[in-house]
């Protein structure tokens, strides 16, 4: 096996750079949209005015889902942080 050359080595680090920082501006949407439908989601139990256990458990769960979606959309924005510094 031979040597890998350094043109090689850099057309594959950009490559996973590329995938790398396509990944993240997909996930980026993905939480985007599911933080809209949540935010949707729990507007609308606001406006119903029922305060009933189900309604209770489900603003409960959206607000979960809805700060889980947050964290990660947070963490992947450190990501492309991150990944902006490497491939500079």
């Amino acid at each position: 096996m031979g040597e890998m050359t350094d043109d090689k080595r850099t057309a594959i680090d950009n490559t996973d750079i590329t995938i790398d920082q396509k990944l993240i501006d997909e996930g980026t949407a993905q939480l985007n949209s599911e933080i809209q439908v949540l935010e949707n989601w729990l507007a609308e139990l606001e406006s119903t005015g029922d305060e009933d256990a189900e309604v209770a458990a489900a603003r409960q769960s959206y607000h979960e889902m809805l700060s889980s979606r947050r964290e990660m959309l947070s963490a992947l924005a450190k990501q492309a942080k991150l990944q902006a510094v490497v491939t500079k």
